[in-house]
């Protein structure tokens, strides 16, 4: 399939029916015709995650500041994600103009499972895969993704964990580590894999390694190793939002890069507050 192709079967099976919400996130469409998606989840970590595959209608600041005052009422920072392609072409504009932050371009990436199959991998000798199996593991995972992000311990190893044990079919974690210190020593690297029922797309998260073990194939083992768990699954597509560290490694290895998303960032902050849109 071709790029274009690839993206048209991701906005009609992923985005219009909004597929890929976080599995315990509170799923609401609102605004004229449903055309807002959002997703929530209230209490002291809580946050919430919009975006708008068919547009914003005839009045886009209206229902920009409807969504502000939605989440201000909550007291909870939420992201708007949007696409390259979305409607209206200066909505990134309005999102600043609005009191957001915009943060950091990542590339959406496609591809078919079988295409990324074809192309040969091999973890190195000295480490070693596994599935990440209970309360440590996700423990290490996450001063891992801390380290190299500074995401939060805890806020990983609970969101992880808590969706592992909630929906534990749709959601794989893994891990790899230094085979002569296994589960005594830090992670090098981990990533995950959620699989969407119903669409034929699984999306790939993760697959950050410690600078001192880069460059030796353990990112493409991994997206190798959950491309062969997707196919095993009966999935068709696999999906990346990607750094433009990994955006050329995972082109290589067969997938391609279909368009931009930006994500912008509102908090409920005094500053926010006295904002008018």
């Amino acid at each position: 399939m071709t790029p274009d192709e690839l993206l048209d079967v991701f906005h009609r099976r992923i985005r219009l029916p909004d597929a890929d919400a976080i599995p315990g996130w509170k799923q609401e469409h609102d605004g004229p015709d449903g055309m807002v998606h959002r997703s929530y989840i209230e209490g002291a970590e809580g946050a919430g995650f919009v975006e708008t595959p068919r547009g914003l209608g005839d009045d886009p600041d209206a229902v920009i500041a409807n969504e502000i005052a939605f989440f201000r009422e909550r007291g909870l920072p939420f992201e708007w994600k949007t696409y390259a392609y979305d409607e209206p072409a200066d909505l990134g504009e309005r999102l600043v103009r609005a009191g957001f932050t915009q943060e950091e371009p990542e590339t959406l990436i496609l591809g078919e499972v079988d295409r990324v199959l074809q192309r040969p991998s091999a973890l190195p000798s000295k480490v070693r895969l596994r599935e990440a199996d209970g309360a440590d593991d996700f423990q290490r995972i996450g001063v891992l993704t801390d380290a190299l992000w500074h995401s939060g311990v805890e806020r990983i190893v609970e969101r992880l964990a808590g969706e592992a044990r909630m929906f534990p079919d749709r959601l794989s974690v893994f891990l790899v580590e230094d085979a002569l210190k296994g589960p005594d020593g830090p992670a090098v690297s981990a990533a995950w894999i959620r699989f969407h029922p119903g669409t034929g797309f699984a999306s790939l998260w993760g697959g950050g390694t410690l600078p001192e073990w880069r460059r030796q194939g353990i990112y493409s083992a991994l997206l190798a190793h959950r491309a062969r768990l997707a196919k095993d699954r009966g999935y068709e597509f696999l999906r990346v939002d990607a750094s433009d560290d990994s955006r050329p490694i995972l082109q290589k290895l067969g997938l391609y890069g279909v368009t931009v998303t930006t994500p912008y960032e509102w908090t409920p902050d005094l500053h926010h507050s006295s904002t008018t849109p």
